[in-house]
């Protein structure tokens, strides 16, 4: 293992060459390259003093070297191995630990890694929160339409995965904005950003101006939750599916009611209550215990939010924690939406696949229960191409990170890439583009291990 692990890690070094190399190439063969006059261009400056600000460029970024001057240049400081030059330029010797130094931002007169150090572990964050999400519901929706293939929920949940993989993230995020942050529709949401101005003066957690309601608070939601975790466990299921059904309506006409007045047509009245209606309707027959829970859990500890906040007083303040909880809903469930699509049906395909294998045949056929089947044989032997896909997520995400923190302008690594792409900022540019090959490497290395630990025949000695 040691040895593969090193094999690896060396064939990253080659392979990050390749990929900033390619990147270089591209930017230096656009139209106008990266040059000084590119950096300049549009600028209203008189002759001279663009003449002295192109001399300034060229003096601090050497952009009239050979482009593979500059190259080479580039990869010396940021390689933490490599030669030492002087004041006047020349190499003054080579040394192992001189560090990594990504050079300065065009755009922003800063260095880069100190700008990579501010919209790293923002774009961190947005990930950190996306992907256990996408892994859960991805893994419990899968399985369970695998277990019910051919049955009401293998099919309704294909073709909700199916609509969900079919709309591009840079839509679903502008009618997310336009419906649930617009103020002629629901502002339920912020417009963008991470937190409100007056947020980052406030203390961490929230407080409310008295301990009554506090109480209130916590009575209610408690109450609610614990009401419709029992309503989700009654075994009757037409009665069950009646009694979410009204409190479908109850949404829509609550949601109706909190439209301004100048939208609240006949039509969303009757039609949105409807809509709510036969959605948990459907969700109530469902046979699956730990899908009603989850959903019916959480639709309980929203009600109970909305009827304790109208007996509350006033005074409460949301803080710092929620307040940046508040910002980053809509971007997660953006950046999230599509990945759970794609990991749902690829989580069916491997399951079912396994579930009619001979192995399981043998298993049920020794007496073993169905669960023990599903969840020791085959659901283990499933996970082989979840990992696969696993260790393109990352990057995926990352990817998607570029559309979510635009749309919503969140100051992430995927607005800044955006941002150097369009100011042809090659030092910003080469660095995410380091970053992102890296992060790439790593999920395919760890992939790599979790195939040994997932399958016991896999080995790299």
């Amino acid at each position: 293992m040691g040895t593969y692990l090193l094999r690896r890690l060396l064939l990253m070094i080659p392979t990050l060459l390749g990929i900033t190399l390619v990147v270089f190439v591209v930017m230096a063969s656009s139209p106008g390259g990266i040059s000084a006059q590119s950096l300049v261009e549009g600028q209203n400056l008189d002759p001279e003093a663009k003449k002295e600000i192109e001399a300034y460029y060229n003096r601090l970024y050497g952009l009239d070297d050979p482009p593979y001057i500059q190259y080479l240049r580039w990869l010396n400081n940021a390689s933490p191995a490599g030669f030492v030059f002087d004041d006047n330029g020349d190499i003054e010797r080579f040394s192992l630990t001189k560090g990594s130094d990504l050079g300065q931002s065009f755009r922003y007169g800063r260095p880069v890694l100190d700008l990579l150090a501010e919209r790293v572990p923002i774009t961190i964050l947005l990930n950190v929160l996306s992907i256990p999400l996408v892994y859960l519901l991805a893994l419990l929706v899968g399985v369970r339409a695998a277990t019910q293939r051919g049955q009401s929920f293998d099919i309704s949940s294909g073709m909700v995965m199916l609509a969900l993989w079919s709309i591009p993230t840079m839509l679903a995020g502008v009618l997310m904005i336009g419906f649930f942050a617009n103020d002629q529709y629901w502002r339920w949401f912020p417009t963008g950003g991470l937190s409100d101005r007056q947020a980052l003066e406030q203390v961490f957690l929230p407080h409310w101006g008295s301990l009554l309601d506090v109480g209130l608070l916590f009575i209610s939601v408690l109450v609610f939750l614990a009401l419709f975790l029992y309503l989700a466990k009654i075994q009757k299921t037409q009665l069950r599916a009646y009694l979410f059904a009204a409190t479908g309506v109850l949404l829509g006409l609550v949601m109706v009611a909190d439209l301004p007045e100048a939208n609240q047509g006949i039509g969303l009245w009757l039609g949105l209550p409807l809509v709510f209606a036969v959605c948990l309707y459907w969700f109530a027959k469902s046979d699956y215990l730990l899908m009603r829970v989850l959903g019916f859990g959480l639709v309980g500890i929203l009600l109970g939010f909305l009827a304790a906040v109208p007996m509350m007083q006033e005074g409460w303040v949301r803080g710092f924690l929620v307040d940046r909880a508040w910002h980053l809903v809509l971007p997660v469930i953006c950046l999230s939406y599509g990945g759970f699509a794609g990991l749902a049906k690829l989580t069916r395909t491997a399951v079912l696949e396994n579930l009619l294998a001979d192995y399981a045949r043998t298993a049920r056929a020794k007496g073993l229960p169905e669960n023990a089947v599903l969840w020791r044989h085959v659901f283990r032997n499933s996970l082989l191409p979840l990992i696969t896909v696993a260790a393109s997520l990352l990057p995926s995400l990352l990817a998607g990170s570029v559309i979510v923190e635009s749309i919503f302008s969140i100051e992430g690594m995927g607005k800044l890439a955006v941002e150097a792409v369009q100011t042809r900022d090659r030092e910003l540019v080469l660095s995410i583009t380091l970053i992102g090959g890296v992060l790439t490497l790593v999920g395919y290395l760890i992939a790599d291990l979790f195939y040994a630990i997932a399958d016991p025949r896999v080995s790299y000695d």
